[in-house]
């Protein structure tokens, strides 16, 4: 029987990834409280962003945290354009459109990154790959510590510009009740398209903090996009500060069940707490009645 003592590492090294799946699920909860529908291309875009990520240290040696500075804004104006001149143009205003153009987007950009990139897992090798950070219990890769404050400084700016800014006001106006917004001279679908390219920016930035420390495939994104669904419902749909403390949660869950039942059975934690979440709580944690 493993010792007990090794819970306190289980727990800091679950807390290291439930950053990004916070991250990861921001976006998907930033959609769905804004737009009220589920992006079910949020798995195909984040491998795409592992994608850009990858090539931009391939080809130009970029480093993956300074390429922050590109694939983020990248991400932003990408999601920003597919939804401001396609995806908003083809739904006709109907959210089940919606639902069936994102199905869509993902299973086109599954095919056409296992057509351009093969389905071989791609990795990289930075320099400070194998360095640690020793707390006397545990040795931590520095990959994911620095993954997990810049995570949490994003969570922090994005909050900012949710709280304090004219931009967010929009987006919260919009998200409690468009048509008063429309009344009010509230451009609703560009917000629409901002809200959009704001979770698909979280995206960029996750596939960035990400690939030093993991792998990029066609379905990579599959393996974030179903954990970040069980985040958004055990936080609250739409909740910010549920998806950062249910990203914690799983991702505590995930390791200490990684380390009595071994990685392969690790993730049966999650779909327990998926499902009794759903049995006792359906709003989640910090959702509320509608």
């Amino acid at each position: 029987m493993l010792s007990m003592t090794m819970m306190p590492a289980a727990i800091v090294n679950g807390l290291m990834f439930g950053a990004i799946y916070a991250l990861v699920a921001l976006g998907l909860t930033l959609i769905y409280g804004v737009l009220h529908i589920i992006n079910f291309a949020h798995g195909a875009l984040l491998m795409l962003a592992l994608y850009a990520t990858f090539y931009l240290f391939s080809l130009a040696g970029i480093d993956p945290y300074v390429s922050l500075l590109i694939v983020v804004p990248g991400s932003f104006f990408f999601g920003y354009a597919l939804y401001r001149w396609g995806i908003g143009k083809l739904a006709h205003g109907r959210d089940q459109n919606i639902l069936l153009i994102t199905l869509g987007l993902a299973i086109v950009f599954e095919n056409g990154a296992l057509f351009l990139f093969s389905a071989d897992q791609q990795t990289i090798d930075v320099p400070y790959a194998y360095e640690s950070l020793d707390l006397g219990f545990v040795f931590l890769a520095l990959p994911k510590v620095i993954s997990f404050f810049a995570s949490l400084t994003i969570c922090l700016l994005l909050w900012l510009l949710m709280a304090k800014t004219d931009m967010g006001k929009a987006i919260r106006a919009v998200a409690k009740e468009r048509q008063g917004a429309r009344l009010v001279g509230i451009n609703v679908e560009h917000v629409f398209a901002l809200s959009y390219g704001i979770g698909i920016a979280c995206l960029g930035a996750a596939g960035c903090l990400l690939l030093p420390s993991f792998y990029v495939d066609p379905s990579t994104g599959n393996i974030f996009v179903i954990i970040a669904f069980t985040i958004v419902v055990l936080g609250g749909m739409g909740s910010f500060v549920g998806a950062l403390v249910g990203g914690f949660i799983i991702g505590i869950t995930e390791s200490v069940g990684g380390l009595y039942l071994g990685e392969s059975l690790g993730q049966i934690g999650i779909s327990l707490i998926f499902i009794l979440i759903l049995l006792f709580r359906p709003t989640g944690l910090f959702g509320s009645k509608v």
